[in-house]
Order: C-alpha cells, then structure tokens, then sequence
C-alpha cells in the first residue's frame, strides 16, 4: 500500500463505519475504529503532503478527529489536507448515481487555500461548504429519506382502518411540486446498511449535544419503522386465524430491495423471525441471497439430512400445500409468477400477503386468494 500512497496526491478513506455494538453510544453511534487506522497509516507513511478526502459516512467532526490525528504525526514540513467527499450512492444504480449524481458535495474549511484547490481537485463541477455541513449533509439526506419512507408507512396504517387507498394518497401528495413522488411507496419497511444506522446515529449526535427533543423526533422515524414490520407480520399471524404454528408460508424475497443480494437490515428478516416465533413452517425464495445467508441471518441452522423437521426449508421456491404466499422483496419476477397455478396447489382458503404492493391485486381476487396489501383495505369475500 505504501507504493500507490507516495504516488498519490489524493487518498480517499472509503472504510467502514458501522454502529457500535459495544460501550458508549451502543447501538446508535458510528465505530470510527478503521476511520482512525486509515488516518493512522496515511500518516505514517506519506512522506509528501496529502490532500485526505473523507469518503465515509461518519459522524459530523469527524474530520477534525482525523485532522488532530494527522498533526500530531506529521513529519516536518509536510502539512496534510483534510476535505469531505460523502457519497451519495443507491444499491442496484450505484453506476448510474455515479456517473449522473444529483449533487456533488466538497467540505472544507473555506479560510484554507490548499482546501479550495483541493477541492477544484476532485471535481470541475461542485458544491462547497465546509467540513461539518458535508458531513451533516450526507446523515440528514439519509435521515429524511428514511423520514419519507416511514411517514407514507405511517399513512397506510391510517388508509387500512379508514378504506383509503394508500397508493392513491401517494400519488395526491407527491403530485405536490413541493414533495414530488419518490420515497413514497408504502412497503413493510426500509432496509439497508444506511438509513437505519445514518438516523441512529444522528440521534446518538443530537443525545451528545443535548438535544433530546430532536433526538426523539428523529428515533421516531426508526421506531415507526419498527413498528409497521411487525404489524405487517401480525396481520399475517391475525388473517390466518389467529394461529401460525405448524403452516406453511412461502416468502418471496429476502434481500432489502430488489436488485441486490443484500440483506443488511432486511425487513424479511424481523418478519421472517416473527413468523417462526410463532410456529410457522417457512419456505423462503430469493433470486440473489443465497439459502446459508438466509439461515444465518434468521439464526436457523442447516437442515439434518436424516430429519425433516426443520423450521426453515429453503430451496427454490414451492408454494405446494402452503396456506400463505408472503412478498418481502419487490422483485419484478415475482409479478410474472403463475399465480392461478399456485393457487391450485395451495391449502384453502389460500392467502396473498404483498408487502410491498407489486402485485395485480384484483387478478388475485379473481382467482380465489384471500388479497392482504400494505394500505389497502381489499374486497375478500367478508375474511
């Protein structure tokens, strides 16, 4: 690594920042422990002036954490610059978010000139602003997304006990130039390694600089989150007669969006938990999350070749005999699936529980399911 670093002019520190799973601000703060190694090694073994782009989605200061650690160790005469870069990129269109980036964010301390030219550096095309505003912006972009998401969530709940029709309410509201549409498609939940841990950890920021209130508002988003997975999954245990123990329930879908085999905060995966809390047999099917990620993210273990009694079978999907087809994951091939033939092969009365609203509804009802959808209050024959 030394080689490439001494040829370079800019280091870019793209490491992992992952909540803290121990000690102070457990559970909500960032772990910046490779952030420290990274401004560490840079350190130690540039022997030229490096201009250091801070990457990662790390807590606002952060910067100054590795700028105290580069002066501390610089050798003398050579100063090291410190700029933040944060990205703004979407699993399944990172290429395309960053060949065609809505914004462009370059944070610097507007009083350095080494900052300034650092930056024209980067990028011909930019936005400046200082460290802390870069910094801040990539957690609140995050932040507010997730806010989107869970306040249309919020609004299914109210659409299913009124008799609105969540995907309508959507369409008002986003028609409003002020709003737009995007991040207003109700679902079970969002997922993902970013939003759930960006809010946390801008709670864990607001809790630090005694802000409870705004550290509430913004926990609030994640908690309702929470909440609308486990109603999904309770409706499932409700709808089947109050008893899931012993049935069989056909998941679609694992990952956390469609596009990518990533299960990082999958809200399958709390669903999936609740489901065999309660008894269920489950058969789950993903085009890209292979069976063993499955089974370690539900802490299942694999299956004795001599039994057949395990809670989990994963394999490709079977919904033979099963009282519930359950959709956790928006993959296109799930609409396209045989669902007259399915249906056929299902015990009865044969339920649909779509969890992210793919499917054609009213083709369902026509063949004879029982149609569950999130902020729909369907026609299902008085179940």
């Amino acid at each position: 690594m030394i080689g490439p670093l001494e040829g370079a002019d800019l280091v870019f520190i793209c490491v992992n920042t992952p909540t803290k799973a121990y000690g102070l601000g457990q559970g909500k703060a960032a772990d910046l422990t490779t952030l420290e190694a990274a401004a560490r090694h840079i350190v130690r073994t540039a022997s030229q002036p490096k201009i250091v782009v801070e990457k990662s989605t790390v807590p606002v200061r952060a910067a100054e954490s590795i700028c105290t650690i580069l002066r501390a160790n610089e050798r003398p005469g050579v100063r090291h610059t410190v700029l933040s870069n944060p990205e703004f990129l979407a699993e399944g269109s990172a290429v395309q978010d960053l060949l065609r980036p809505d914004r462009v964010l370059i944070g610097g301390e507007r009083t350095d000139e080494r900052s300034r030219s650092g930056a024209e550096a980067c990028l011909e095309r930019l936005v400046t602003m200082n460290l802390w505003s870069s910094e801040l912006s990539k957690l609140v972009a995050n932040a507010m997304l997730a806010q989107r998401i869970s306040s249309i969530n919020a609004a299914s709940a109210i659409c299913e006990a009124t008799g609105a029709d969540v995907s309508e309410v959507a369409l008002a509201v986003g028609a409003d130039s002020r709003i737009g549409p995007r991040f207003l498609c109700a679902s079970l939940g969002f997922g993902g390694s970013c939003f759930q841990k960006d809010v946390l950890n801008l709670v864990y920021l607001c809790e630090c600089l005694n802000l409870p209130e705004v550290a509430r508002y913004w926990e609030s988003v994640v908690t309702l989150n929470q909440y609308q997975k486990y109603r999904f999954a309770d409706k499932i245990i409700v709808d089947l007669f109050n008893t899931v123990k012993g049935k069989r329930i056909a998941v679609l879908g694992f990952a956390f969006k469609k596009d990518t085999g990533d299960t990082r905060e999958s809200p399958a995966i709390d669903v999936c938990r609740r489901l065999i809390d309660e008894g269920a047999l489950l058969r789950v099917y993903d085009p890209k999350v292979a069976s063993s990620q499955i089974r370690l993210d539900l802490n299942q273990p694999e299956p004795d070749e001599a039994s057949d009694a395990a809670v989990l079978t994963v394999r490709l999907l079977s919904c033979e005999g099963a009282h519930a087809v359950v959709i956790c994951t928006e993959w296109s091939e799930f609409s396209q699936l045989d669902f007259g033939r399915i249906f056929a092969s299902m015990a009865k009365p044969a339920f649909v529980f779509d969890g992210r609203n793919v499917l054609d509804h009213e083709a369902l009802l026509r063949i004879g399911f029982r149609v569950r959808a999130v902020g729909k209050r369907l026609d299902c024959g008085g179940v």
